[in-house]
């Protein structure tokens, strides 16, 4: 296994690894390297089939689809026969109907962040991408964090700030009434969270908001708490947090939606089509606790 950074601020290419065959020592020093380099892993050339997949999540923890559902509108998107694996994709059978969902994810976001117990590890794997376009854009919360004055951290650290699946919902522009259900907005999509978490596995501090689905912060009103989170969301995204990745055919990406957001650009019209499993975190802990 030959590992490499593929920015200052987060990221580390894997390559001559097969992931299908890691004893528990190298799965160790795997997940070693993801937290040293930011939450994020970019594993090149791997053959998997989705149950190959799904066994390699399982090793982070619990899944989505397994120990926990989706919220409703994304259970159509799952893989026939494998509800661990969401499709990401703009193709359709013979029948016309989505092989997934198309443009999926195409705002700044952290999977599932909505819920008491949201997504830590993500593993997006690339079986089919585009020869050029379609790129993933990551950001880390932690670099982001670290680059605030220590009076905005002061500021920040007692905060919490609301999680609503309806934030994306409404206003990212990517969902038709079509692509939701009632489900999606009774209650189980919606939670509170504290702005600035403890990395459970670094200790670490890290900002834990995002445009796609942070509603506000609690206890400012709504024109302070745009504001402030308005002036998070650009400082977030300036160039020397952010890395974008070019898919390769069989990249298997791993991030952290612990200490990362994304967001995929929609600048494409080739085929695209990647399996997505989401393991769950425990329920975030501020950075004060």
């Amino acid at each position: 296994m030959h590992v490499s950074r593929l920015s200052p601020a987060l990221g580390a290419e894997v390559i001559n690894s097969d992931i299908r065959s890691l004893s528990n020592d190298e799965f160790a020093r795997l997940r070693q390297t993801w937290n040293e380099a930011g939450g994020l892993l970019v594993i090149r050339n791997q053959q998997l089939e989705a149950d190959d997949q799904v066994a390699f999540a399982r090793r982070f923890g619990e899944l989505f689809g397994e120990a926990d559902q989706f919220q409703e509108s994304v259970l159509k998107n799952l893989l026939p026969g494998q509800p661990a694996l969401y499709r990401v994709s703009n193709k359709v059978d013979s029948s016309g109907e989505p092989l997934g969902r198309a443009r999926a994810g195409t705002y700044w976001h952290s999977d599932v962040s909505f819920r008491r117990q949201p997504a830590q590890a993500s593993l997006l794997y690339g079986i089919e991408v585009p020869d050029h376009g379609g790129d993933t854009q990551f950001a880390s919360l932690s670099a982001a964090y670290n680059g605030l004055s220590e009076a905005m951290q002061t500021l920040l650290q007692p905060l919490n700030a609301v999680h609503d699946f309806r934030v994306a919902a409404v206003s990212s522009g990517t969902y038709s009434t079509a692509d939701l259900n009632s489900g999606d907005f009774d209650g189980a999509n919606r939670w509170t969270h504290p702005v600035v978490v403890r990395h459970p596995e670094t200790t670490k501090p890290t900002l834990y908001v995002n445009p796609g689905f942070t509603s506000h912060l609690e206890g400012f009103e709504r024109t302070e708490s745009d504001a402030l989170l308005g002036y998070l969301y650009q400082h977030c995204q300036r160039p020397e947090f952010v890395y974008r990745h070019r898919w390769q055919p069989r990249d298997l990406l791993i991030w952290d939606n612990r200490c990362t957001m994304h967001c995929a650009i929609s600048d494409y019209t080739a085929d695209r089509y990647l399996h997505r499993a989401t393991v769950i975190a425990d329920t975030p802990v501020s950075y004060m606790a």
